[in-house]
């Protein structure tokens, strides 16, 4: 028997949690009830997240003004990953910006940049302002322009506590999600497979037509309720720890990076994210190839011995999804769907795609409920495809010696889709003839930033045609160089815009 959906509950008061319990209020305020169950036990997993530029539309959608959100979440400006010792351990570095190249609808710079700059430079600065941007300290944009607004593209590094607390207060008070601070006790089935009920400690049995399991790496309610099996991608990604730390600056006028450092290490990376007060570090690396103690000494020595770690946080985690996302009347969002790694800020963008697209796609009845669940599937498999795919490259192209890498390039641990867009673009450039489906989740610019940053050759000799383009590649390339001559003098330096946002805000007109 079919029945309007009337009430969705969300159990799980993290990101995920109030993202979707956020946009699922705003988009069907007045037709539906929104409840999340936060539980006052259970500790959230952020210890510092960057976001991609998705985050902006979505704080808009929820009505959150960018001042707002800057002041209240210690936020900053993210324009890029840099990847620093990734192809050897010789001091290498490269840009992933994420502005896409000059003309990058015009043109394909990837077959000409070298000889438009007589090989000087990367291929991110041949191809985009933003490299310098971040080399130097710069803001992507002006205090001058509106909130959301950007000169060059950009998405955030925030507290992650900080920013919950923000998502909470607003959710609640601004789009009237029902908040109940509880502990679910068992969830309780229906005879058809469904979920029917949670019944929690203090508010006894909790009813809903719609779940979302947003409950973390223990993913209560698909995988153990509807046992929804867990897919391993840990013949992929070798990496299962993480430890972090706050690093304070050494003074109030310190430089604030506007890009995510990436640093190789001998079993794994170091992140650096910096926030306005502070810097959040930390080393995710596989326990195959470091003991703990080995993973406390790389990150002390990153840190330099001005640094004492005072308290670190230790994450354990199996990369990996669930097999599917959405079974019966229960959807999952954020990591009870599953983690990689922290790399490329991809756990942020999942869950703003999952959300998005339950809030836009909500079945208007349990009828429907199957169809939704099917589509949404196929969409979020696909996109979970491209991540892996996306994160497994960085890894391949690497040159580094130590069994950690050399394991990681092994034929058996890249996955066959990779295996044929690598074999394609030895004689071709990545394009968007590579990236058809619209729930993609790197674009081919994201992709020819990383290989051609990690110095991968393509042969482009057989390919005559493409070189017919050369006078406008120079042209797009000589753009570039002219749009960075502006901006390097007009765009403030990174804190400085801070500074001003803290105590004047954007304009909302």
């Amino acid at each position: 028997m079919s029945s309007q959906i009337k009430r969705i509950i969300v159990l799980g008061g993290g990101a995920a949690g109030w993202i979707t319990a956020g946009l699922l209020a705003k988009k069907h305020a007045g037709g539906v009830t929104v409840s999340l169950i936060e539980s006052p036990d259970i500790s959230t997993v952020g210890v510092g997240e960057g976001t991609w530029p998705t985050m902006r539309q979505t704080l808009a959608k929820l009505g959150i003004s960018e001042t707002t959100f800057i002041q209240k979440c210690s936020a900053t400006f993210k324009q890029a990953s840099k990847f620093v010792n990734w192809i050897n351990p010789n001091n290498d570095a490269y840009y992933h910006p994420f502005s896409e190249p000059q003309g990058f609808n015009k043109v394909d710079l990837s077959p000409y940049w070298r000889e438009a700059t007589q090989g000087q430079g990367t291929f991110s600065q041949a191809a985009t302002f933003q490299h310098y941007l971040c080399e130097n300290g710069l803001a992507p944009k002006t205090i001058a322009n509106k909130q959301y607004e950007a000169v060059a593209n950009y998405g955030y590094h925030l507290d992650a506590g900080k920013f919950i607390e923000l998502l909470r207060e607003h959710c609640t008070t601004e789009l009237k999600v029902e908040l109940f601070s509880d502990t679910v006790e068992h969830v309780l089935m229906a005879e058809n497979g469904d979920i029917e009920a949670l019944a929690t400690k203090n508010n006894g049995k909790l009813s809903a037509q719609l779940f979302v399991d947003c409950s973390g790496m223990r993913s209560v309610l698909l995988g153990k309720s509807l046992n929804v099996p867990f897919v391993p991608c840990d013949d992929i990604f070798f990496s299962d720890t993480a430890i972090a730390t706050q690093v304070p600056y050494p003074d109030s006028d310190t430089p604030i990076s506007s890009c995510t450092i990436s640093t190789a290490q001998d079993a794994g990376w170091i992140w650096d994210i910096g926030l306005q007060h502070r810097r959040g570090v930390g080393y995710v690396y596989s326990s195959q190839f470091s003991t703990p103690e080995q993973a406390y000494d790389t990150l002390a020595q990153y840190l330099g011995s001005a640094h004492k770690i005072d308290k670190i946080k230790t994450i354990n985690f199996t990369p990996g999804h669930r097999e599917i996302f959405w079974k019966n009347n229960c959807v999952a969002v954020g990591l009870s769907a599953g983690f990689l790694e922290p790399l490329e800020a991809s756990a942020l963008m999942l869950v703003e795609t999952s959300a998005n697209l339950i809030a836009e796609q909500l079945p208007a009845n349990t009828q429907q409920m199957a169809m939704v669940a099917k589509r949404f599937n196929t969409s979020m498999l696909m996109k979970w495809r491209g991540v892996i795919d996306f994160l497994k490259l960085h890894y391949v192209l690497s040159e580094r010696d130590t069994p950690f890498w050399v394991k990681n390039r092994e034929p058996s641990s890249v996955p066959d889709t990779l295996k044929e867009l690598l074999e394609l673009w030895r004689f071709r450039s990545p394009s968007e003839y590579d990236f058809t489906d619209n729930m993609e989740a790197f674009s081919a610019a994201s992709y020819q930033y990383i290989l051609y940053g990690a110095g991968f050759k393509t042969d482009f000799s057989s390919k005559a045609y493409l070189y017919e383009k050369s006078a406008l590649a120079t042209k797009q390339i000589t753009l570039n160089r002219q749009r960075l001559e502006q901006l390097k003098f007009s765009l403030p330096r990174h804190r400085e815009l801070l500074e001003k946002v803290n105590q004047v805000g954007f304009s909302t007109i």
